[in-house]
């Protein structure tokens, strides 16, 4: 009997590579890391896995979520109004009884649920509006738990803003110097205009001597006054940070008259900021104050991949105050965004999947890390597809996830069967 000469072997799966790309290839793994990618390996491995001609894709990449409000919904009660507003009071409540226990139940629990729909890699957003940090303090101590199936990134985010109260803006520098990722902002809810732009300002100052990347909250509201994304810009562009700076939601953007966001746009490439969309939450959060005909309430995704901007996709909220459905899986993401963004054409549909995939990698700060190439950790996902058009359009079951070259999840593909006799 030969020995195995590898830990594990993909065999017959088609290779999705950047650019679009498909080519059937066998990959063998080991060490934790991707040794071989052929269009056959003769050599055995310790596990084999036959795809027959699925779907091998990088993993999904989860760009933006707080994970320290998921799975509360209903706590202590609902959303009534269903917007944005009415949600932070939620949560306002919700927060006074946090507990370690409770927020990282909570937060792993999310994480499992994701990862078994194929997500490895996840920014999360922490609250850092409360005095004892708890949220915080959860979220770093689940980063360590989970770290050998699951990258997590963990922002710094003044929910109640940075000069909302007395306290924050040094609850804001104690969480930076316990550790945080990514220093956060939420200019848009701060007490004026003025606070919302020293916010950014001092966001900006705080990255560079901390050396951490940024990702702002910015312009999550209808009106076509707030404008803080242009402070951003101009911020990124001064500091030269463009790269590691990210501005999410963005939904004003949507509502700016044309002659302006054209400037915007001119700035904006200059910039070369990332941007995060969160379909499912802002299509449900915003416009609710509109009659009819009612706005989207999402930023100019189209125009921003059009212009080469880098964008990518958060699911946002799960079970919480916010938004009370969703299961962290991201082909729900992406689905929701070819419709409210109108990107149908087939390069515009293959976008929206690499927005959850590479560009996620890029907002993340990861490109080095990740992707599926020989030498690299073996991070990778199967799904019942051929490509990225079907994976989407049938929102694909994944069957496979390997995380670190370990086989961490599996999903049996639905049959369906047609009982009917015809006549």
């Amino acid at each position: 009997m030969t020995s195995a000469s590898y830990g594990m072997v993909l065999r017959q799966g088609r290779l999705l590579q950047p650019g679009g790309t498909i080519e059937t290839v066998d990959i063998a793994i080991e060490a934790g890391k991707i040794a071989v990618i052929a269009p056959r390996i003769e050599a055995s491995g310790a596990l084999e896995l036959a795809l027959n001609d699925q779907l091998i894709s990088p993993p999904f990449v989860e760009s933006h979520i707080h994970l320290d409000s998921a799975l509360t919904a209903g706590e202590p009660r609902w959303n009534q109004s269903g917007t944005l507003f009415e949600g932070i009071e939620i949560w306002r409540e919700r927060k006074q009884n946090l507990s370690l226990a409770d927020v990282k139940m909570r937060a792993i629990e999310t994480l499992k649920q994701q990862a078994m729909q194929g997500v490895l890699y996840v920014r999360s957003h922490a609250d850092v509006s409360e005095k004892n940090l708890v949220a915080l303090q959860a979220l770093l101590e689940v980063r360590e738990q989970v770290k050998d199936w699951m990258t997590l990134q963990v922002v710094a985010f003044p929910q109640d803003g940075i000069y909302g109260s007395t306290q924050n803006r040094a609850l804001m520098e104690e969480a930076i110097q316990l550790g945080v990722d990514v220093i956060g902002g939420i200019p848009h809810y701060e007490l004026t205009r003025e606070d919302g732009v020293q916010s950014v300002h001092q966001i900006f100052e705080w990255a560079q001597q901390y050396d951490r990347l940024i990702d702002i909250h910015c312009d999550e509201i209808d009106d076509d006054h707030s404008r803080f994304l242009e402070v951003v810009a101009a911020c990124a562009i001064r500091s030269e940070m463009g790269s590691r700076v990210t501005a999410s939601h963005t939904t004003a953007f949507g509502s700016y008259n044309n002659a302006y966001a054209n400037k915007l746009l001119g700035f904006l490439r200059r910039a070369q900021i990332n941007f995060v969309a969160n379909p499912l939450i802002n299509i449900t959060l915003q416009g609710r104050t509109d009659t009819y005909p009612k706005r989207r309430g999402l930023t100019r995704v189209k125009e921003l991949w059009q212009q080469g901007l880098n964008v990518s996709l958060g699911h946002d909220c799960v079970q919480d105050c916010w938004y009370s459905l969703g299961t962290g899986n991201m082909l729900d993401v992406v689905f929701m965004l070819v419709h409210v963004a109108q990107m149908t054409g087939i390069n515009e549909i293959n976008a929206c999947y690499d927005m959850v995939t590479w560009n996620g990698a890029k907002t993340l700060n990861l490109s080095d890390h990740y992707g599926i190439a020989v030498g690299k950790p073996a991070n990778l996902i199967v799904l019942n597809a051929t490509d990225r058009y079907e994976a989407i359009r049938c929102r694909a079951t994944i069957q496979y996830v390997i995380s670190q070259g370990n086989l961490i999840a599996s999903t049996n593909v639905p049959v369906m069967q047609w009982r009917h006799e015809l006549k």
